[in-house]
């Protein structure tokens, strides 16, 4: 097994676990703020500048996630079936459309619709069925997901690979607890129920993932 994962680098864990808290912690610093205001209140009372701060800190951790990442990978063995034009090709298109993914999300939602907007009552006019969303409902997602698989190819290490698959676990995880409470939201707004809200014209499902919200909490 060391020959394709060195266990004992400090580096895969401490990006293991960097993978594993960025959810954690928007799902909980967004439910917290949905449930108690608490971003809004230290943000002065004004929920677009909370959520903004919570975007800004939600990059901030994906970048150092990522560095993490890297540096994870250069510490770890490499793998000769890795290492060849073929994988190398398939790397470069793995990166380019994980990133057209996530870019063109982030593009359609905007700032409130990818971090969580909906959390602090910023919610959606309308839904977003156009690309990427026509290809994927959560493309900030898998795409962040092929961009993590296209590095570890890159660099040819199997070690990226078991990291990627921990990455689509956990986003995976984090769908079946961000749609249900996501859909209630929007439900909670079709009945007319006490949801205090700022719209966005762009439309769409908000979350650091992006994705498709459909209004009527279906």
């Amino acid at each position: 097994m060391d020959s394709l994962i060195d266990l004992s680098a400090p580096s895969l864990w401490m990006a293991t676990a960097a993978i594993l808290f960025n959810p954690t912690f928007w799902n909980t610093a967004a439910r917290t703020e949905y449930h108690d205001k608490t971003l809004t209140k230290l943000a002065g009372g004004n929920s677009l500048y909370a959520c903004y701060g919570l975007a800004v800190t939600i990059f901030i951790l994906g970048l150092f996630r990522d560095f993490l990442y890297e540096r994870a990978l250069r510490a770890q063995p490499s793998h000769p079936l890795l290492a060849n034009p073929v994988a190398q090709a398939l790397s470069v298109g793995l990166l380019l459309s994980g990133n057209v993914l996530v870019i063109s999300s982030m593009w359609a939602l905007g700032i409130t619709g990818t971090y969580l907007g909906d959390y602090f009552g910023i919610l959606m006019d309308e839904m977003v069925t156009g690309f990427p969303f026509s290809v994927t409902d959560a493309p900030m997602y898998w795409g962040s997901t092929a961009s993590f698989l296209g590095t570890a190819i890159w660099f040819g290490k199997p070690a990226g690979l078991a990291l990627t698959a921990l990455v689509a676990v956990v986003y995976k995880i984090a769908l079946t607890f961000e749609d249900p409470f996501t859909a209630k939201i929007y439900a909670k707004r079709a009945a007319g129920g006490g949801l205090k809200e700022r719209t966005e014209p762009k439309g769409g499902r908000t979350g650091p993932k992006g994705g498709v919200m459909k209004p009527k909490g279906a």
